[in-house]
């Protein structure tokens, strides 16, 4: 049985009214093992933010990847930032 991955963004600092975050548009990726994908959010804020990226699994706590602009624990993640949007990589995509 195949198992959902779900990854979540989370903006840190403090959020003002009026300030949002939303996945980009078909963000539901299907993929084969070993290929890549990218997984990407459009946010608008006034102040600067540190942006955040989780995975979750049904029925489990969510599990932090990275910190834009930090180095992953797994070389497999990188994530860029612009002033509008942010961009999870994910290469060597692998069922679990």
């Amino acid at each position: 049985m195949d198992r959902c991955l779900i990854l979540i963004l989370i903006v840190g600092t403090g959020l003002v009214t009026g300030d949002n975050i939303e996945p980009d548009k078909g963000t539901e990726k299907n993929s084969k093992e070993t290929e890549t994908v990218k997984l990407s959010c459009s946010y608008s804020t006034s102040e600067y933010v540190y942006l955040y990226w989780y995975r979750q699994y049904p029925n489990k706590e969510p599990q932090y990847l990275l910190r834009n602009g930090a180095r992953s624990t797994d070389d497999r993640f990188q994530s860029t930032k612009s002033q509008t949007s942010t961009e999870l990589t994910i290469t060597d995509v692998r069922l679990s």
